[in-house]
């Protein structure tokens, strides 16, 4: 017998307090796991992960406190579903998510050639332009919305209430009566600027492939999966003279803007829009690049050449109530002012299979007396 009296062998007392221990051990672990947002299955990759690591310890130099900033790290990245939490008002709120992806840029042939030009006909949008996909981390401005802004980053999240809903975006009409005077007064009152001119607006409810899908592809246009920037600095002035003709030389002597309003038209999960930091694009990065319309007409755009310097940014689950506003084009040229910022769609991976993104973009032309 041994000598607690229980009649059990010390190995297997030793054995039994090992196996306490251990457990214990487990409940710290997934309490603390808790704390840092973490799901049981994340807990048990970190578990095994830990056990390998400490194994190969001597061999790999790995220090512990190494291993649980890389695994905390991954985790974050790959968190599978924005849960959302309800706050006191019953307003969700999601989780700040980074996400690790692809970006498509131009893939230059090396020959000096320019891109090869978008043709738009009638119905069909037909752009033939070779990517590359580069790998990139996005990251989620969630609870740091004020931060960037349009002179110094090139966007700037807004939140704005709108008053049309669903369908009512796919009557231009009613877009253009309704939802025009509400993106203006917004514009207002985040440049100062004493005239808005909205031009242009795109719904898109397509399917991601929508370039592919040949004749007729105009009519379910999808999110774009291409690095670009809508106005290249001549292309800029294209469209000011396009919609102002009689006064175009005289707007063209004060500062002036093109400015997108992004806006989900249903709370976005698949295929988000990202915006890269206009501080870390170069204008070495950007190429000129035509779009060739009907009739004769043609706009000039920016596309992107890879840069692993280039910081991409996306606000996670954007909702209709947030509106995002990229600025394409700035006159003026002051030291570290933003003068556009390029933006993309990009896959997320842990949201592939939610419904297709709804999104509508309106464009404006933004002028100061300046």
């Amino acid at each position: 017998m041994s000598a607690d009296g229980h009649g059990l062998p010390d190995n297997a007392i030793r054995g039994a307090h090992d196996m306490i221990h251990h457990a214990e051990q487990e409940e710290h672990e997934h309490e603390a796991a808790a704390k840092r947002g973490l799901t049981d299955q994340a807990v048990e990759a970190e578990h095994d992960f830990m056990q390998h690591a400490e194994d190969d310890l001597d061999a790999h130099k790995l220090g512990k406190r190494e291993v649980v900033k890389s695994i905390s790290m991954a985790t974050i990245v790959t968190t599978t579903t924005p849960t959302p939490v309800l706050t006191l008002n019953g307003e969700e709120k999601h989780r700040k998510r980074d996400v690790s992806t692809f970006i498509n840029y131009y893939r230059d042939p090396g020959d000096g050639s320019p891109p090869m030009p978008v043709r738009i006909s009638d119905k069909t949008v037909t752009n033939e332009r070779p990517t590359i996909a580069e790998p990139m981390v996005i990251r989620d401005i969630t609870g740091e919305e004020d931060k960037y802004t349009l002179d110094r980053n090139g966007f700037h999240l807004r939140r704005q209430a709108t008053q049309l809903r669903g369908d009512d975006f796919h009557d231009s009409e009613l877009v253009k009566a309704k939802y025009y005077p509400e993106a203006e007064q917004l514009l207002k009152d985040i440049t100062g600027a004493h005239r808005i001119h909205i031009f242009d607006h795109k719904v898109r409810v397509g399917p991601s492939n929508w370039h592919k899908l040949g004749e007729g592809n105009r009519v379910t246009r999808g999110p774009l999966f291409r690095a670009h920037v809508d106005q290249s600095y001549t292309g800029a002035e294209l469209v000011l003279r396009r919609h102002f003709p009689d006064e175009a030389d005289s707007l063209l002597k004060r500062r002036y803007q093109i400015i997108n309003i992004w806006r989900p038209i249903k709370t976005i999960y698949k295929d988000p829009f990202a915006v890269a930091d206009a501080r870390s694009v170069p204008d070495s990065d950007l190429l000129a690049a035509s779009i060739l319309y009907p009739r004769g007409s043609r706009d000039e755009t920016w596309t992107m050449l890879p840069n692993n310097m280039h910081q991409w940014y996306f606000k996670n689950a954007q909702r209709p109530d947030e509106a995002l506003l990229i600025k394409c084009f700035d006159s003026a040229t002051s030291p570290g002012l933003a003068r556009r910022a390029p933006h993309s769609a990009f896959e997320d991976p842990d949201m592939a299979d939610s419904g297709h993104r709804e999104s509508i973009e309106a464009r404006a032309l933004v002028f100061y007396n300046e």
